[in-house]
């Protein structure tokens, strides 16, 4: 399974850079294409995973004043 994320960003928050850094150290890799981020879980992960790892792109980005999509598949 993967997660993508999606990653929208203003003049008024944090860096791209910034961004960039947080995720990857959360294991997330920059990508080309309609998602910005992947994670690869090497597995497939259950709901509550799913969910934990979305709680914490939460956490890592709260007050750097982005938006974000998750999608798992």
């Amino acid at each position: 399974m993967k997660t993508y994320l999606i990653v929208w960003f203003n003049s008024n928050g944090a860096k791209p850079s910034e961004v960039t850094d947080r995720l990857l150290g959360m294991g997330f890799k920059p990508t080309h294409g309609n998602y910005d981020y992947v994670y690869d879980w090497h597995r497939t992960a259950n709901m509550e995973e799913v969910l934990r790892i979305g709680d914490r792109v939460h956490e890592t980005l709260e007050g750097l004043d982005v938006m974000f999509k998750i999608e798992t598949i």
